[in-house]
């Protein structure tokens, strides 16, 4: 997947947060100003990026379409390979070109033969066009191997704080996306179906930017109506820990997290080069809402470190009763 526009009308919301459990990692990840760009296949919904085919062209476009995606994959694949031995040069080029082609057209060939099987049932040519889709499919997986960090527009959702800050015992970070990356964010669609149509495809493989962004949405940024009290907004990249493209802004505490967890939080990203604004999160008396606060940076650091066998400092020289 390129970099390009993802949705050129989204207007991108001031922040976006990110919510976690205090645990080594995130500690690690705050203070290395880190982010770790999740592979889809782990999220908690297995229907989360897992298109389902719209058939709604001709068999024989389905043909070309998966030729065109089982050779783009192949031939990207080829040239890591060519890369990683330092093979280069026009002869290089023109073996990766024919054996992506050979590939693609073996692929073919073969659902083309599976599909004569009688024992499936049903019509031959259904049989074909069933084995095109779930190739079809599994390709546009292959496609998008980039990984994902899942934001949110509120830092003050229940919900989000229940199911992802550690059922209020966490943090949640809030991040500003500078222009650079824009075009690498994109906010979730909620929607009632899971379908990429095959029309798409075809317009998208012949250079089609729209149809494009119109299929990276599809793939990308789609999820059931369920999950839309999220909010999600996903950034992409390449899979696994990575340097924030993100500038950390703000960090706001749960409504459980601890005194001592604030305090060491806090104390770990003194002295940072842009400073970091601190809030924690409260109850709004009355109701289900919460309401952030500016953290007293003063108390909290005057109240810590504690030394706790020092109290006994305090009776050393108190003379000791009996009685007679």
């Amino acid at each position: 997947m390129t970099n390009r526009r993802i949705d050129i009308d989204q207007k991108l919301p001031q922040r976006l947060f990110k919510y976690r459990a205090i645990n080594n990692m995130t500690l690690s990840m705050v203070v290395s100003d880190e982010v770790y760009f999740a592979c889809p296949s782990t999220f908690n919904d297995p229907l989360d990026t897992h298109p389902s085919l719209q058939v709604d062209v001709d068999t024989n476009k389905l043909k070309e379409v998966l030729r065109r995606l089982v050779e783009r994959r192949t031939n990207a694949q080829n040239r890591a390979a060519a890369n990683l031995v330092r093979m280069e040069g026009p002869r290089t080029e023109d073996h990766i070109e024919n054996l992506s082609r050979r590939q693609a057209d073996q692929t073919v060939r073969s659902i083309e033969y599976n599909a004569s099987n009688t024992e499936y049932g049903g019509e031959e040519q259904d049989r074909e066009r069933l084995l095109l889709r779930l190739s079809i499919e599994q390709e546009l997986l292959c496609q998008y191997d980039k990984g994902i960090v899942s934001l949110a527009e509120s830092s003050t959702c229940p919900l989000m704080w229940s199911h992802y800050g550690d059922q209020h015992k966490g943090i949640c970070i809030g991040y500003s996306i500078p222009e650079r990356i824009a075009d690498k964010v994109g906010r979730v669609q909620y929607v009632g179906d899971r379908y990429v149509r095959a029309e798409k495809l075809v317009t998208m493989l012949e250079g089609c930017e729209i149809a494009r962004r119109e299929v990276d949405r599809a793939v990308l940024f789609r999820k059931a109506k369920s999950w839309q009290y999220e909010r999600e907004w996903r950034l992409i990249g390449s899979l696994g820990i990575a340097n924030s493209p993100m500038e950390m802004e703000e960090l706001i505490f749960g409504m459980r997290c601890t005194q001592s967890m604030k305090y060491a939080v806090v104390k770990a990203l003194e002295g940072r080069e842009r400073n970091v604004e601190f809030f924690e999160t409260h109850e709004i008396r009355g109701s289900f809402g919460l309401e952030r606060r500016v953290v007293n940076q003063d108390e909290l650091l005057a109240n810590f470190p504690i030394r706790s066998i020092g109290i006994y400092d305090d009776f050393k020289d108190t003379p000791v009763y009996q009685d007679s």
